[in-house]
């Protein structure tokens, strides 16, 4: 069994954000070759991942700060403590804040 400090990583991700200017993240479980990946993700405020896909069934858990989720027409803010389930469509994320956040994908096989 492992155990990883979500916390840590966390702060960790935050810091290298900072360090390097944009966005910084660190996949703790899983990967691209499996079903399950967890993602560790820092974003400096006013950061964006631009328009993307869903890789398939996708939640993004805030554990510091508060982002907004943008999906079509629609709009979903979140800050630290909220989960947000990723919408089936392209979609992007801005940070309004300093933010550290967990991102879990299920693959679709």
């Amino acid at each position: 069994m492992q155990k990883v400090s979500i916390e840590a990583l966390a702060r960790q991700q935050l810091e290298r954000a900072a360090a390097n200017g944009r966005n910084a993240a660190d996949t703790v479980v899983g990967g691209h070759e499996k079903v399950l990946r967890q993602t560790v993700i820092g974003m400096l405020s006013g950061a964006e991942m631009g328009e993307h896909e869903n890789p398939g069934e996708a939640t993004l858990y805030v554990l510091k700060g508060s982002v907004r989720l943008v999906a079509g027409d629609q709009e979903w803010d979140a800050r630290t403590g909220d989960l947000l389930l990723i919408p089936d469509t392209r979609h992007s994320l801005v940070a309004l804040a300093d933010s550290a956040l967990l991102l879990t994908v299920a693959k679709v096989p």
